[in-house]
């Protein structure tokens, strides 16, 4: 089974997409909190140093001399400079402070007051450069606190975002396990953990849907054996009639087609048990080249193997033959002469000359009854590479097929080839591979 691949493109994972949003989220809170604080800390201070000018004022408003109209403690009488907002109210026969805003950042402090004989007794002041200072240490340490909320979001968000995308990266593995048929798969006991989320949710779902598949997927195994079994004794009883026909083309076209539907039932049952998962490989050790030569010799004279490095291998017999004797009545049937095979090593590689394997096999891998495309195909039942792939995996081993061009990229087609990888340590009995230190 071949899993869909997705688009190409930059892959960033959720640890770091969750510990981006809240580095921005914490960015954009400590700069609100910072902008808000350090405003409302301003306007503390100058409504602080307008209480303090207006306590001046008045105390100087006790002092001042009517009949001199001298002022005393700062203060100046009918000051020039006052602000004209301050002095409209002052005319108005209110007691006022106001702030008058400078270039150089620090605002001038007024108190103004109108006196009995008309006058107006002013104090002026700059905003204190202590005030200035503690403003600056103020936005010194709101600062270093933004910087130090930005880590801290960041480093939450690896850490919330690795578990989470540590538990996704869990059951994605689980369920690809499950896409390759290995039932005894969960993917909430996969996943683990002591905190329930929103993954248990999808591993409960992936697990029911895998059980809903596997039972469908059995029944209809179930169903695809047991006709092929109820099809074997008339099949086979079908065939012995055949033998007894006198001589002729028509008992010859009976006994074909007879011997044709009994390889048919014969492999649909092959088929049956593959997919049951129940088939072990009876192993023995043989030297792989001479093993393939004298096999192939025996069946396919005019097929050339050529043996490019001998090894001894540890493997079944009976199934390794039957893989490679359905690569080669692949190629006879669909491709063209000559069939070459050579043998390297664990790796046995099976070529024609024809016009290569169909886009949907080399895309998937082989199904059953599917025959291919019109140009490499067009008749059988597709159960003989499905029956190669099957006591492949049997026996641990690997089977790919690729297309083999004259040109480069996507030039003409020279033919087909089917490479079978046989694993360095055979499998057990129990269909597990031994642990190696």
């Amino acid at each position: 089974m071949r899993l869909p691949v997705p688009p190409r493109g930059l892959r960033i994972g959720l640890r770091w997409k969750l510990s981006a949003a809240i580095a921005l989220v914490s960015a954009l809170v400590a700069l609100v909190l910072s902008i808000v604080v350090h405003n409302a800390a301003w306007v503390t201070m100058l409504d602080n140093a307008r209480d303090v000018q207006d306590e001046r004022l008045q105390i100087a408003a006790r002092y001042y001399d009517t009949s001199s109209g001298a002022a005393r403690l700062g203060t100046r009488v009918d000051d020039p400079d006052i602000p004209q907002e301050l002095l409209r109210k002052v005319k108005a026969g209110r007691r006022a402070t106001f702030v008058q805003d400078n270039d150089d950042g620090a605002p001038d402090i007024w108190a103004a007051m109108p006196m009995r004989d008309g006058r107006t007794l002013s104090l002026h002041t700059r905003f204190t450069d202590r005030s200035a200072n503690v403003m600056a240490d103020l936005d010194q340490a709101l600062l270093i606190g933004s910087i130090a909320v930005i880590f801290g979001g960041c480093a939450l968000g690896v850490l919330v975002g690795g578990q989470l995308s540590g538990r996704l990266r869990k059951a994605a593995s689980a369920a690809n396990l499950v896409a390759q048929r290995q039932s005894d798969v969960r993917v909430r006991d996969a996943i683990g953990g002591v905190v329930r989320d929103e993954t248990d949710d999808l591993a409960h779902a992936v697990d029911a849907m895998a059980d809903a598949l596997k039972q469908r997927y059995e029944a209809e195994r179930r169903v695809t054996a047991d006709i092929a079994h109820e099809l074997r004794t008339p099949v086979t009883g079908l065939l012995t009639a055949a033998e007894l026909l006198p001589p002729g083309r028509p008992s010859e076209l009976v006994r074909d087609r007879a011997q044709a539907m009994r390889t048919l039932v014969e492999d649909v049952l092959e088929v049956a048990r593959l997919d049951g998962a129940s088939e072990r490989a009876e192993l023995q050790d043989i030297n792989l080249g001479e093993f393939i030569s004298r096999r192939v010799a025996s069946t396919h004279p005019d097929i050339e193997v050529r043996v490019v490095h001998e090894s001894l291998v540890t493997t079944d017999p009976r199934r390794l033959e039957r893989v490679v004797f359905n690569l080669i009545a692949n190629a006879a049937k669909h491709g063209k002469p000559p069939i070459e095979i050579s043998v390297e090593g664990r790796v046995i590689r099976v070529r024609d000359h024809g016009p290569g394997f169909p886009a949907d096999l080399l895309a998937e891998g082989p199904s059953r009854f599917r025959t291919g495309s019109s140009d490499r195909a067009g008749h059988g039942h597709g159960l003989g590479l499905t029956i190669a792939a099957g006591q492949a995996r049997v026996l641990g081993a690997r089977l790919t097929f690729r297309n083999v061009g004259l040109g480069v990229g996507s030039g003409p087609v020279e033919g087909a080839v089917a490479v079978l990888w046989l694993p360095e340590h055979a499998p057990t009995n129990t269909g597990s591979f031994p642990m190696l230190p």
